[in-house]
């Protein structure tokens, strides 16, 4: 029998002999590189704190000691000791989530899958637990990136302020978080003592005897400590360990090959050729230069090219300075990140009018990476934002298209959303309205489909079904979906029923939308629209999540017919 099958949970592994932990760390590393070659996901950070990490569960009793991880894509090893062993699903639907998820297991304190916050969590689990009278440790466990963000030092500056108060703040310094990481501050983690916090460190963290030794030791302080952990990401796998990322992500190795054209790709290949025509073009981004795209333009234009670390408000108040000083910054970002920057782009891009370009890669439903990661809220969120014009390409000629165009406003944001992946083919326009594309028109129709951005495909598909069901449908993509195009309202009247499908939250999306524009216009024509609902969507592959929201053209389909009869009422019963 093998070490780590011997492990249901910390006690059993509390009570093995050191000499066995070797073992264990090499079946925990080939047992993550088998599943992750099969099913994708996080490898490279999970290999570099394996001894890290069976040192925190033989020092600290989870989940009476709470163990906070900072974003949660190094638990995979922290799930393997705490009795989650079947990875044979992991961040498939039905299967494990890449992330920590309280539903699995009581050792996932925090769901915790954006950066830079469990100083936080921390922060308050301490206060929470001496108020309440609760024994045990409160341990947090961050990466040397999530220090380039700012909730790190907000919640530093609070955990200093209380030094009669036990914390342990493990810092797994790897050098890196998808890339290298940026900035002066991770370079100086003895800068704690400065500010009253203790210090240990640093340390071998694939030593494991020495991380007993020094967490033990950190246990055993009365306020607030620094435990600082030296570790190699992708450690023990030497392609990763070469790599430039490290293999932080990998797909599945029998993963389908690209189509022919992929969304991030055709942003990079465009950005890069305006690059070339305007020099007042720059890039930002919150540590994510490559899974943006960003990278062929930083090779380009070096000095054009900024990585402000994991800080996404500070990414986009600083564009709104570069904007300001006659530059045109586009920012990089994924669509669930750009949450963190709310504020940001409320009040200092939108408010002073800067002409700041968001690239929205990820939006929409991106899938397996579960809840935290799917960026459906900002067609919802961002539509009360003053002056900001939101675009939609249907395929990568519009993606392309569409860029160009935002980059020519000068006075106020715009923002272009796209999702993970495959473009598909592109689909062609069969003519104009205003400037909205029509996709399908054959004159005055029963149906208008008004199709939001990557979703065009599914939606010919439903039009395909109406038709051949007896309806005249008429397929539109309004392309800039704030603010809608005023010939929308016009369109719309010349039919029975509108229907909206978008991979956004309904509640105050582009349907919502739709329907306000025809009523501003008193124009009365039922709106029923299509899109994701007011939850938090669990793990599964893209298409799996579109069809647990309904997002599939044989059920928009089969609602729209039942919304309509021969007599020329619509019906809604």
């Amino acid at each position: 029998m093998s070490v780590l099958a011997s492990i249901r949970g910390p006690v059993d592994l509390r009570s093995l002999d050191a000499g066995e932990l070797p073992r264990l760390a090499a079946e925990i590393r080939a047992h993550l590189v088998a599943a992750v070659s099969r099913n994708g996901g996080h490898l490279g950070p999970n290999l570099g704190v394996v001894e890290l990490t069976i040192a925190l569960h033989r020092v600290f009793d989870s989940p009476r000691d709470a163990i906070v991880f900072d974003v949660g894509h190094q638990s995979y090893v922290h799930k393997l000791l705490t009795g989650r062993q079947d990875f044979a699903l992991l961040r498939r639907q039905g299967g494990l989530s890449g992330y920590p998820s309280r539903s699995e297991s009581a050792h996932d304190i925090v769901e915790n899958q954006h950066a830079s916050t469990a100083l936080s969590w921390a922060d308050g689990l301490a206060n929470g637990r001496r108020l309440s009278g609760v024994d045990g440790c409160v341990v947090a466990v961050v990466g040397d990136g999530a220090l380039t963000g700012g909730m790190v030092w907000e919640a530093l500056n609070n955990i200093a302020a209380q030094k009669d108060r036990p914390l342990v703040i493990v810092v797994n310094d790897n050098g890196r978080s998808y890339q290298p990481t940026v900035g002066g501050l991770a370079d100086h983690l003895a800068l704690c003592e400065d500010l009253g916090l203790q210090y240990i460190g640093p340390i071998d963290g694939h030593d494991e005897p020495a991380l007993e030794v020094a967490l033990g030791r950190a246990k055993r302080c009365p306020g607030p400590v620094v435990v600082h952990c030296i570790t190699e990401k992708g450690r023990g796998h030497p392609e990763a360990e070469r790599a430039d990322e490290r293999y932080h992500q990998v797909k599945p190795i029998d993963a389908a090959p690209p189509g022919p054209e992929n969304w991030t790709n055709a942003f990079a290949e465009q950005l890069v050729t305006l690059g070339a025509q305007r020099p007042d073009i720059v890039a930002v981004t919150a540590a994510m230069r490559r899974s943006t795209g960003l990278e062929p333009f930083a090779e380009r234009f070096p000095a054009r090219c900024f990585d402000v670390g994991i800080a996404e408000q500070h990414a986009v108040t600083a564009a709104a300075g570069m904007a300001t000083a006659g530059l045109h910054p586009v920012v990089a970002v994924y669509g669930t990140f750009l949450n963190r920057a709310f504020d940001q782009l409320l009040m200092d891009v939108a408010l002073h009018r800067c002409g700041v370009t968001f690239a929205l890669d990820r939006s929409g439903v991106t899938g397996e990476d579960g809840a935290s990661h799917n960026g459906v809220w900002d067609l919802s969120v961002l539509q009360v934002v003053p002056g900001l014009r939101i675009a939609a390409p249907r395929d990568a000629v519009q993606l392309r298209a569409q860029l160009c165009e935002a980059v020519e406003v000068r006075d106020a944001p715009t923002l272009i959303r796209y999702p993970k992946g495959d473009a598909g083919s592109p689909i062609a326009a069969v003519g104009r309205v205003g400037a909205m594309d029509i996709l399908r028109r054959p004159g005055n129709a029963d149906v208008l489909i008004v199709s939001v951005g990557s979703l065009a495909d599914l939606c010919c598909s439903v039009a395909d079904r109406l038709t051949a069901g007896g309806y005249g449908v008429t397929v539109v993509d309004p392309r800039w979906v704030k603010p809608l195009d005023p010939a929308l309202p016009g369109l719309a009247a010349r039919h029975r029923l509108v229907v909206t499908v978008e991979d956004g939250v309904r509640a105050g999306g582009v349907g919502a939308m739709v329907g306000q524009a025809l009523s501003d216009e008193n124009v009365w024509v039922p709106v029923r629209s299509f899109g994701t609902p007011i939850e938090f969507l669990d793990h599964g592959s893209r298409d799996q999540v579109l069809e647990r929201c309904g997002l599939t053209a044989e059920h928009i389909a089969e609602l729209t017919f039942a919304a309509l009869d021969r007599t020329g009422t619509p019906t809604f019963a």
